[in-house]
């Protein structure tokens, strides 16, 4: 115990002594957070990578059947033309409602290992039946969903040959998705030949925004590492969503979800604004809280934020510049746990235009896909017996 304790105390004291001497400067020693390339994704030890396994899940996120009433896909909410997102502030929803937050890119969520923007799934593998399942977006019944593939002999010799399976589980439909998701890739854009040593990727102005976004505009502080995300919950008190004032259907999804989530009868006849990570944790100090978003691909993903508030880069830096939004929500506890970190940052016009010019240089050529031709259904084979 001594000697861990002389121990801590000398690298301590090392550490401090160095930052004294220049060497290194106090916040390297407290792990200032940094930007990098992005590499390549991390595939789970359960379910590797196969082209056969892939082209299985690229057929799966384009068909509609996975859905309740077999009218919406994984594609029908991630549009590869609309940023692999979907381009109004709320995503659309299952047929006779709509869904309540803005519908994220699935571009380069391979990395990520908090997905929704209140992290309630940890791998593709649990987004997957979240989404397809769930009662605003899929809606689809798991039963529901391995008869109709049963139904579809080219699924059924797919399924076969890539998990063995007599006939598709939809356990396996999951993991076939979470592949084919696992190639939607974006990283080789000016930024990352830039980290790479490319130093003539970015132009002057990008360098300068690069600065600042580092720097006086401490962007950094929550959008770092190479997925440019700290995968962190703030409450930025944003301004409400225009939809939950001027769609009826819209009020009524919100409404159902304060009911899904459990919340106290009090809050759900009061609350107004999304309460985030206050539904998963259930704790007055999350209320507001969202997942930090990747910055990569962002010039194909308009509008912004997880109620899709804001419709440009221009948008988005203005309202940082000014400290963040005035909403002080409806409920005191919302405004409670808005974050420190947001403070009026004083840029210049000049300075904008360079931050948002280093925002563009983070994505690179657009990703594009045609809807593959689907499979059709065909009568099951008769019985021998």
């Amino acid at each position: 115990m001594k000697m861990a304790k002389s121990l801590s105390r000398v690298i301590i004291a090392t550490s401090f002594g160095l930052a004294v001497a220049g060497l290194i400067s106090p916040a390297s020693a407290e792990m200032k957070p940094s930007l990098a390339a992005l590499g390549a994704p991390p595939i789970p030890a359960d379910n590797p990578q196969t082209p056969e396994k892939i082209e299985l899940g690229k057929l799966l996120f384009f068909d509609s059947r996975i859905g309740g009433d077999a009218s919406v896909s994984c594609a029908d909410c991630h549009i590869p033309k609309q940023g692999w997102g979907f381009n109004d502030p709320i995503s659309r929803g299952y047929p006779g409602v709509i869904h309540w937050r803005n519908s994220q890119t699935v571009i380069n969520s391979a990395y990520l290992g908090k997905l929704f923007w209140t992290g309630s799934a940890k791998s593709l593998e649990n987004q997957a039946p979240s989404a397809a399942l769930g009662a605003v977006s899929g809606n689809g019944e798991r039963d529901m969903v391995e008869a109709r593939l049963a139904f579809i002999p080219e699924y059924v010799k797919r399924f076969n040959q890539v998990f063995g399976d007599d006939w598709p589980k939809v356990n396996n439909v999951w993991k076939a998705m979470a592949a084919f998701e696992r190639t939607l890739i974006h990283n080789d854009t000016p930024f990352d030949k830039y980290m790479r040593g490319d130093k003539k990727a970015l132009s002057e102005q990008q360098v300068r925004g690069l600065e600042l976004f580092q720097g006086k505009a401490n962007c950094i502080a929550c959008h770092n590492g190479p997925l440019l995300t700290d995968q962190k919950y703030y409450n930025l008190g944003l301004p409400r969503a225009e939809d939950w004032l001027t769609s009826g259907l819209a009020q009524i999804t919100f409404r159902y979800e304060q009911y899904a989530k459990g919340v106290t009868e009090e809050m759900y006849r009061k609350i107004k604004d999304d309460a985030g990570l206050y539904y998963r944790t259930k704790q007055k100090s999350d209320m507001g809280k969202f997942r930090t978003p990747p910055l990569r691909y962002t010039a194909y993903t308009a509008p912004f934020m997880h109620n899709g508030t804001f419709f440009d880069f221009d948008e988005v830096v203005d309202f940082y510049n000014d400290g963040g939004s005035s909403n002080e929500f409806t409920d005191g506890t919302m405004a409670a746990s808005k974050t420190k970190l947001l403070k009026p940052l004083g840029l210049t016009d000049t300075e904008k235009e360079d931050l948002v010019a280093f925002l563009e240089a983070l994505s690179g050529p657009e990703i594009k896909m045609s809807t593959p031709k689907l499979p059709r259904y065909a009568p099951l084979p008769a019985m021998a017996n």
